[in-house]
Formats: C-alpha cells, structure tokens, sequence
C-alpha cells in the first residue's frame, strides 16, 4: 500500500519504480539529478516519494515519449550551450579545460567529482587486440576507420561489456580511451620521456616532431574543450544506441559513425587543407573568393549555436598566440575570417578553424583534427551512454510520417 502522513500520499521505491516504468536504481538517478525528492522513513524502511511528484515525472517521460516528429529535446545534466558560452555539469567549460588536463575533465563529465592527476591505462591485452587489428586495415585507411576497428576489437577483448551498471562502464572508459591511441599508428618514435597522459600519448600519433610543453599543452586544452558539446548529431546516434541498451562500446561505434559523414567530423580537414593554400598562396582573399564562386562554403567558419565567435575557438586562438611556430597559420586564419567579415559574411570563427591552425603549425596531417576531435568526444560519448542508461529503455522511437502511396495498392 502506499505510505500516508500528514504530508500527503507517498510511495515507497517499488511503487515509484514501477509508475515510472524504470528500475528501483533509476528512481534514485531521478533524485541525485534533482528531479525527484525522496524521504527517508522513520522506521527505516527506505525512502518515499511524494506520489503527486513521480505522477508528474511520469507525465513528462510519457509526453515525451509520444512527442510528434519535429522539435526534438533531451534531458540532460551535462552540458549547457547559452549565451555563447557552454557549462560541463554547471562549470565553465573553457575554464575548466584551461586549467585541468583532458583526463580530469572527463572525469568530471563523467562523475561530477573532480579527480586530480588522473590517467588513464590501456590493458596491455587489450591494447595488443588493437592494435592487430588496426594493423589489418589496408595503408589507406583513414583515422575513424582505425578507431571503428579499435572499438570492435576492445569491445571483444573485455567480456564485461554488457555489465552496464556505472561502475563497470567508467571502468571500461578508462581502458577504452587509451587503447584507442594506442592502436593508432605512431609516425615517429618517442624520444622523450613520457608522463603518462592521453595528450602525449595521442602526439606522436599526430606528428612526427617533438612536443615542446606549449604545444603539448594546446593539445591538451583542445581535447578538454571536445570533450562533449551537447546533443550533436554522433551524440544523438550514442544516445540512440544506449536507448536500446547496446553496451558502451557499440554506443561509442555509433558515435563514430556519424562523426565520419562531412558534415561532422570532416570539417577539421577542409578548413586544414584550406588554411595551407592560404599560406602557400599568400593571402586569403583569392582562396577564399574561389570558394565563393564554386558555391561552397567557407571551411571553419559559422556555428549554429553561437552568434558570435565560438567560444573553443577563441580559447584556443589565445593559447595558441604564446605558440611561436603557430603564428603564420595563426595570422592565415584571421585573415580568413576577417575577409568574410569585412563581406558582411556574419559568420565567425569556429573551433574547426582554431584546430586547423593547431594542426598545420605543429606538422600534422590534415586528418588529425578528425583523429583529436573523435578521441576527445568519447569521453562525452560515454557520458551520454551512461545517462541514456538511467532513462526508460527503448525511449527514443519517434514516430514515422508515411507519405506514401495509401493502401490498398496492387500486388506488383
């Protein structure tokens, strides 16, 4: 029966869980995200919640649900994209990314608790499945081709993939990301002496030159910066996957593959080979007219979710300024949006820009932004999945607008 007192009908966890059509743990996901209070009883028998509230709740979960096709929306506690600027769990992310290292920020998307000199390590069996894998693929295989094989073959290696309780999953994160870097390809030796972290790891997979700590750091602060950016479209397909409560590593496959169409993840590529015809034809007036007059758009300029100059942008640009090498690719990519300013373009600076003056100025490849951005939004993958995993199964199922020919129709 329900729980009284004076305070109005209640329900025990049960009774909630199962008016929500989700598990007991769930119900208590819902309080630790605030959207449930809960009470504990005074006799000791757990905790009760006010009926009225989890009626509400489930009202919203069920509208949702049966939403029609068009506007789209998620409940997340992750990140806030407003007022161009955007929050990971409530705190600025450039800040938080200027200050910790892409580690630690993921550890704070992730659990909301901050986690100083955190790493991350690859299972040496699991990086050895890898990294035979990757060594498979035909020489012209490009970075998200490699990563997708990484994933499958880390996925068969650890046969707690279905386990899909928080614990299990972090601890599939902290193996996943580093195995991936690690089965990727190095182009130099390490001549130095590392330190341990994702950063320095991923260099040498990005560039045949050696690290100075300026250059090591940009790196670092443009993975913390993608580590997640709300609800884009690898994310979507992440949280889609996780709907159906595929295990982390299938979620992260799918992410992948969204991030490889050219309206995603390839951008870092065009504005890269663009920014080295800036350079080697001195100015960007004549790339940029040629772009304008084939009807193509500008690479690395233009965000739908910031009027002005997106902010991963500008904190990159800033850091990239104490970057000596950096400052002809630097001035190429100003130039760049200051032509299109001055043609009364309206469109700024976007982080694909920023990543493309890190990239040629440190001698990658032009692909190596695709490499830096796919790494980084695992983290923010996997963040996903695990809120996802917390929410009624299956959830994501809109509902299709047939506009085909109306039945009965002839037999062909």
């Amino acid at each position: 029966m329900d729980d009284q007192d004076g305070g109005g009908r209640r329900l025990n966890t049960r009774q909630a869980a199962e008016l929500l059509g989700v598990k007991p743990a769930t119900v208590y996901a819902y309080v630790s995200r605030g959207q449930l209070t809960s009470r504990r009883d005074p006799v000791g028998r757990g905790s009760s919640f006010d009926a009225g509230e989890v009626e509400a709740l489930a009202l919203r979960s069920r509208r949702e649900a049966a939403a029609p096709t068009g506007e789209f929306s998620v409940r997340t506690s992750l990140t806030l994209i407003d007022c161009d600027r955007f929050w990971f769990r409530g705190v600025d992310a450039v800040e938080l990314a200027s200050r910790y290292r892409y580690e630690e920020v993921a550890e704070w998307l992730w659990t909301g608790t901050l986690m100083p000199g955190a790493r991350f390590t690859a299972p040496p069996e699991t990086l050895a499945a890898a990294r035979r894998a990757v060594a498979a693929l035909p020489e012209h295989s490009g970075p998200v081709d490699r990563l997708r094989v990484a994933v499958a073959a880390a996925a068969v290696a650890d046969p707690l993939r279905f386990d899909l309780s928080e614990e299990s999953v972090l601890g599939s994160a902290r193996c996943l990301i580093p195995t991936l870097v690690g089965a990727l390809p190095e182009l130099a030796a390490q001549r130095w002496s590392g330190d341990g972290r994702l950063a320095r790891q991923l260099w040498a997979r990005l560039t045949e030159r050696e690290p100075d700590p300026d250059a090591l750091a940009v790196l670092d602060l443009a993975l913390g910066l993608l580590t997640d950016h709300d609800l884009a479209a690898s994310t979507l397909a992440v949280r889609v996957a996780a709907s159906a409560r595929a295990h982390p590593y299938a979620a992260v496959s799918a992410g992948l593959g969204a991030l490889e169409g050219p309206l995603h993840g390839a951008a870092g590529r065009l504005a890269h080979r663009m920014l080295v015809e800036v350079l080697e034809r001195g100015g960007a007036a004549p790339v940029v007219a040629e772009y304008l007059r084939a009807g193509r758009r500008v690479p690395g300029l233009g965000h739908r979710l910031y009027r002005g100059e997106d902010p991963r942008a500008t904190a990159l640009f800033a850091r990239l300024e104490g970057l000596e090498q950096a400052g002809p690719a630097l001035a190429a990519a100003r130039e760049v949006a200051g032509v299109m300013a001055r043609h009364g373009g309206g469109l700024h600076a976007n982080v694909d820009l920023a990543l493309s003056v890190l990239t040629v100025s440190c001698g990658m490849a032009a692909e190596a932004g695709e490499t830096l951005f796919a790494v980084a939004r695992t983290a923010g993958w996997i963040a996903h999945a695990l809120e996802e995993y917390q929410e009624r199964p299956l959830r994501m199922r809109p509902s299709g607008q047939y506009i085909g020919p109306r039945p009965p129709q002839p037999m062909p």
